[in-house]
């Protein structure tokens, strides 16, 4: 199996709109182009494992959230306790719980 690039990048998107960053400001935590993130969020460019690690990084999710369309079945049941619907859930806390943190940083 390999990797799919254009789910991949919607993964990137989907976790950069959820952490409130503009295509720029994710390139400048990653140390890449904005235009280079929006070919990658569209599956232009291919990412080397160096950058998706920076993603990860950048996103603060592992790597199995960016990459979870490439993996097999049986190595997504293993690294993830959740199911799809709890998967949603527990992404949407993180984001209210960043959003919260965010906020009181700038109090």
């Amino acid at each position: 199996m390999t990797v799919d690039y254009e789910k991949l990048g919607a993964r990137v998107r989907q976790q950069r709109e959820l952490n409130s960053l503009t295509q720029s400001q994710l390139a400048r935590k990653v140390g890449v182009t904005g235009s280079f993130i929006g070919h990658i969020e569209r599956g232009e460019k291919k990412a080397s494992v160096d950058t998706v690690v920076a993603l990860c990084n950048a996103l603060e999710v592992s790597p199995t959230v960016l990459l979870q369309d490439s993996l097999s079945d049986g190595v997504m049941q293993s690294q993830l306790s959740f199911d799809e619907d709890n998967q949603d859930l527990m992404r949407g806390i993180m984001h209210v719980l960043r959003e919260h943190t965010r906020r009181a940083e700038y109090r």
